[in-house]
């Protein structure tokens, strides 16, 4: 009987999400905005113990937690390789600037906040991880929903893109080093434990990756990535042990992987990467908005909703614009580019998890960071569309890699 409920659960998900993902993209919005929503939907109709105990009783919970989990690992593979300091190629002052422009801000607001909240409605075990944790999570920019983002708008080849893809993949990489502080001091772990970290880098970086790297002539295809699979989750499985949260250890891994210019590689990234997007993603959805609970907000919770809003879009629109404009971009473009910071999606949604599980967040404030989460994201798309009526073109000149400038000369010729 547990089979047949997990497998029953697994498929309702999988169409809501599908369904509700096609919805919100005929308005215009990312698939990922409709999928998290119906997660929240399905997660506060499964709030009901009655109807909690007939379709997800204790056991399959587990198994749909254990199913989470792996669609975690897999997601944060894909977002560690999304990751290539190519982008930063003749344009390092204008990314340097929107990254800490778009991290700083953010992170002392909601530090800020975070310290508001403390004295006035919350009284945490340990204030200092609290406040660390929330300005951390108000820094986030969610690289995968944002490249998203700019592939629908076609932006995918300009400078506005590429400038925010790069400037996004340092703002999160510097927020994941936050949270690997913040999860260490909220675990209490042993110090030496800690340092392992730092040889552990060093030896995906000067040994597992030249070595991946000699291996990529010999690819083979499936088998290989079969082997690429066992150091992912066993890179996983190190960082779990070494008390920093699995996310780490596939973040790593990814990041550290090679052959980003090897067809067979990308293809099979890419792969992984639909695989999470179409089913393993919104079961993680739902297991994330299980603990979501709007029903006793009242309205001290919808003032801290909406402050918490206010402080995450003020925060990235301001940092990530200040921090283009001072890397020399015009108006319209740095516009752009904070818009785009702006989006957190599911990159959020896994960081409020790491929360929860650590009891930095309770149900309660993670009930609202989540719904910022999914505001944020769902702005994204108005707030071009508006600032494009305000300012004009946006994109900025178009950027064209020199093999396909040369196959345009070419094909210009003949």
């Amino acid at each position: 009987m547990t089979n047949l409920m997990m497998l029953i659960d697994i498929a309702v998900i999988v169409l809501a999400a599908k369904l509700a993902g096609v919805a919100v993209r005929r308005i215009g919005q990312p698939a990922v905005v409709g999928e998290i929503a119906v997660g929240v939907l399905l997660g506060a109709i499964l709030q009901s113990n009655e109807i909690t105990r007939v379709v997800m009783p204790g056991d399959v919970r587990t198994a749909l937690d254990a199913v989470a989990a792996i669609g975690l690992v897999l997601f944060m593979f894909t977002v560690g390789h999304e990751l290539d300091h190519r982008f930063l190629r003749g344009k390092a002052r204008a990314v340097a600037g929107i990254a800490i422009g778009a991290t700083v801000l953010p992170f002392v607001l909601g530090c800020a906040t975070a310290i508001w909240l403390a004295l006035t409605r919350y009284d945490p075990a340990d204030p200092v991880v609290f406040v660390l944790f929330v300005g951390t999570a108000m820094s986030i920019t969610a690289l995968p929903v944002l490249a998203r983002i700019i592939s629908d708008r076609g932006l995918s080849e300009t400078s506005v893109g590429r400038l925010a893809i790069a400037g996004a993949a340092a703002v999160d990489a510097t927020a994941w080093v936050l949270l690997a502080v913040v999860v260490a001091l909220a675990g209490g772990v042993p110090p030496w434990q800690m340092l392992l970290l730092v040889p552990y880098v060093l030896v995906l970086v000067f040994g597992v990756r030249p070595l991946l790297s000699a291996a990529l002539p010999w690819w083979t295809g499936k088998s290989g990535f079969g082997l690429i699979f066992v150091g992912l989750f066993l890179s996983a499985a190190i960082t779990e042990w070494l008390g920093l949260h699995l996310v780490f250890g596939a973040f790593l891994f990814g990041a550290i992987l090679p052959g980003r210019d090897n067809q067979l590689v990308r293809r099979q990234v890419d792969e992984v990467d639909r695989l999470c997007r179409s089913f393993l993603l919104p079961i993680f959805f739902v297991v994330a908005a299980m603990d979501v609970d709007l029903s006793a907000l009242g309205t001290a919770g919808m003032a801290e909703l909406l402050l918490i809003l206010v402080v995450a879009v003020a925060g990235k629109l301001l940092g990530a614009y200040l921090g283009a404009r001072s890397g020399g971009l015009k108006h319209g473009p740095a516009g752009a580019i904070a818009v785009l910071m702006n989006a957190r999606g599911v990159t959020e949604l896994v960081v409020l998890q790491v929360g929860l599980q650590i009891g930095v967040l309770d149900t309660r404030l993670y009930s609202i960071m989540v719904m910022m989460a999914l505001f944020t994201t769902a702005l994204t798309g108005p707030l071009l569309a508006l600032l494009q009526r305000l300012s004009g073109p946006i994109a900025g000149p178009e950027v064209v890699a020199p093999e396909v400038l040369a196959q345009r000369l070419n094909a210009a010729t003949t």
